[in-house]
């Protein structure tokens, strides 16, 4: 099926150039000038895939990322004039899965989308059922929900995939460009240190204590998941 994409930017020029290269590789789109109109067109439109401004009038690109994350796991690409470290870790702590810096070059974000669609569809059609099950802890990529003690609990994708990543290698350490690289699902060149605050969220989310299962730090080295047989 032909991708459909909505770009989400304050600036004219920027659906512009964008536009022109979408046209050329037969990809639909649809265009929003600000945050509001960016979530009524995504709930309306069901894009498969969301060019995301971090700066927007009437709300910003961090909170419509938000509240699509709370209901959908659609892939998004938040772009941003500043290249501080902060907004990078930030969008992705949101469940951004990808981030590129203004100015850009149209034909780099047209490779980015191919490779996160690709990522996602690959995701998509993998295992008809994909669930780990543990005493207290079920991971589901199916509907990417996580059970506590048979309760749902709220997971961002990317700790949904996180966890489940560690948690199918039980008892193998991954290091920090591991994790990056395969839940990310291309050479993710960003700060690892992203990866050390998702964990420290899933942890908070899991409630290890008295658990037969847990996130282990090895230090120097990476994180394992450890459950008793």
């Amino acid at each position: 099926m032909t991708p459909h994409i909505l770009i989400c930017d304050d600036d004219p020029v920027v659906h512009e150039s964008l536009i022109i290269y979408l046209d050329a590789e037969n990809y639909t789109h649809i265009s929003a000038f600000d945050g509001l109109e960016a979530l009524k067109l995504w709930e309306s439109e069901k894009p498969d895939l969301i060019i995301l401004d971090l700066m927007m009038p009437k709300m910003s690109g961090m909170d419509v990322c938000r509240e699509i994350r709370k209901k959908s796991n659609v892939p998004v690409i938040m772009l941003t004039a500043r290249g501080e470290e902060i907004d990078r870790v930030l969008g992705l702590e949101l469940g951004a899965d990808d981030y590129i810096v203004k100015p850009f070059s149209p034909r780099e974000v047209i490779a980015r989308i191919k490779a996160v669609l690709r990522r996602f569809h690959d995701n998509d059609t993998g295992p008809a059922s994909s669930i780990l099950r543990f005493e207290g802890l079920e991971i589901s990529l199916d509907n990417y929900q996580v059970k506590v003690k048979g309760e749902n609990v709220a997971f961002t994708p990317k700790e949904v995939e996180i966890l489940y990543l560690l948690a199918s290698h039980a008892g193998q350490v991954m290091d920090r460009e591991q994790i990056l690289s395969k839940v990310w699902g291309y050479d993710y060149f960003g700060d690892t240190r992203t990866v050390d605050t998702h964990i420290k969220r899933i942890r908070q989310k899991i409630d290890q204590s008295d658990a037969k299962y847990g996130l282990i730090t090895v230090y120097g080295v990476g994180y394992k998941f450890e459950a008793e047989k």
